[in-house]
């Protein structure tokens, strides 16, 4: 039987046969950089004649370039499609934007490029950037639409670009080796929740306590490592809230994608050249608070703008739902009092943990495991205090085992005996679905 780790094998494979390395079809890496450089210039330095279309004037530079060359056939259009993804496109990071089954593309200098597939991180030989400069420019031209720019004074951008994708970009002097760049891609088609049964992600009870905790209304903080998959798992839970709410989106890049009629989609803004007008995540929280939400959604709680956010949730805006970025559970808590605590607030920090766990309900963390796989790897509640600390209780839980021969991760999920106390709000909503989980008896 094929296992999850084989398909990520072949996809990778695929992907390395499908491209040639741009040094296997020009063994002289120098003479084709230095094609490729002359060619840019060329046509970025002269004007089009009006007489021939884009395509014959790339293939009168590159003859007039190539002259006295013994380059094939081979070589001359693969220079040809280099050229066209610089004019047409972007650079040579065209085709793994284009290609769906990539989740990320890294860029840690021109010859070291990594994309994840389905969770595996593997370098792609096929690409390589000219230069810094180059690096440089791509960037440049990803953001310009959203009016971004990177330069010496604007030295690190993190945006949205067209399709939804979200860019991080790094260059010196603030990155020592160089231009580092990030892409998230952005996914026309979003996970459902029926994909991560299949997958293994959770299990069907699992699916439905948290449709039922969404739809009843229940405070729910996803927590996880960075690329665990915690904005995937908000936009499903987000997807279980009914028709009829009025739902306000809060995020630093678009990336949640909702299908319900009434969803206001706010978006932070950066400072300006003058070091003025910015917006930032605690000022769309507070202004939402005026907009008559029925939901708040937050796509990533990290400073300040915690305190804003729970406020709203003890204060009548149940159903709230936000990220936050932690190792797990308990972590979350205490990064979320790290965030209050951060505030203009001067309040003791007993006071700080009974205003958490007044408005929290669930904590669910999810993890990319060292397969590449994401797992939810706990659903847990809030206690009471035990002393002065908050206590957790799971409810549903991955617990692991070790590892398969192939090293996938082996291990399995586990029900709590216990009823949870938030199954109480969910009932008094009407929902009642969940009593076969419990092992409740009808009255």
């Amino acid at each position: 039987m094929k296992t999850l780790r084989d398909a990520f094998d072949v996809k990778i494979k695929q992907k390395k046969q499908d491209v040639l390395n741009d040094y296997d079809i020009f063994p002289d890496k120098k003479l084709l950089d230095k094609l490729r450089t002359e060619i840019i210039e060329n046509l970025i330095d002269n004007e089009m004649p009006s007489n021939i279309s884009l395509t014959e004037w790339i293939n009168d530079e590159i003859d007039k370039t190539i002259e006295g060359y013994d380059l094939t056939n081979l070589e001359r259009s693969h220079l040809f499609n280099l050229i066209d993804n610089e004019i047409n496109g972007y650079g040579p990071i065209s085709e793994l934007l284009e290609d769906d089954n990539i989740t990320e593309i890294m860029i840690n200098s021109p010859d070291e490029i990594y994309i994840e597939i389905d969770g595996v991180l593997v370098k792609d030989e096929s690409v390589s950037f000219i230069n810094d400069d180059h690096i440089v420019r791509t960037v440049q031209r990803l953001i310009e639409p959203m009016g971004r720019t990177i330069d010496a004074t604007n030295p690190m951008v993190d945006s949205r670009l067209l399709d939804g994708s979200r860019i991080n970009a790094v260059i010196p002097p603030l990155s020592t080796k160089g231009p580092v760049v990030t892409i998230r891609k952005f996914k026309e088609s979003m996970t459902s929740i029926d994909e991560l049964i299949r997958i293994g992600s959770l299990t069907p009870y699992m699916a439905r306590f948290l449709d039922a905790a969404v739809r009843g209304k229940l405070n729910i903080i996803v927590c996880g490592g960075t690329g665990s998959g915690k904005t995937t798992l908000l936009n499903i839970l987000s997807g279980f809230i009914q028709d009829n709410e009025r739902i306000i989106t809060i995020e630093d890049a678009a990336e949640l994608k909702l299908n319900q009629p009434h969803v206001i989609s706010l978006e932070t803004r950066t400072m300006n050249y003058e070091a003025s007008g910015e917006i930032t995540i605690r000022d769309l929280v507070i202004n939402s608070l005026r907009m008559r939400p029925d939901r708040i959604i937050v796509g990533e709680v990290r400073g300040k703008e915690a305190f804003d956010m729970l406020q709203a949730m003890n204060t009548g805006h149940d159903g709230s739902l936000t990220t936050l970025h932690a190792n797990g559970p308990m972590d979350a808590l205490n990064r979320l009092e790290t965030m209050v605590l951060m505030g203009d607030i001067d309040i003791p920090i007993k006071a700080v943990r009974e205003y958490i766990v007044s408005a929290i309900d669930l904590i669910v963390n999810i993890e990319r495991m060292s397969d590449g796989r994401r797992k939810v790897t706990s659903i847990c509640e809030l206690e009471n205090f035990t002393g002065d600390e908050i206590q957790l209780k799971e409810i549903f839980a991955f617990q692991q085992k070790g590892l398969t021969d192939k090293g996938e991760v082996d291990g399995e999920y586990v029900l709590y005996d216990s009823i949870p106390k938030v199954y109480k709000k969910i009932k008094a909503r009407g929902i009642q679905e969940l009593d076969d989980i419990f092992k409740i008896e009808k009255e």
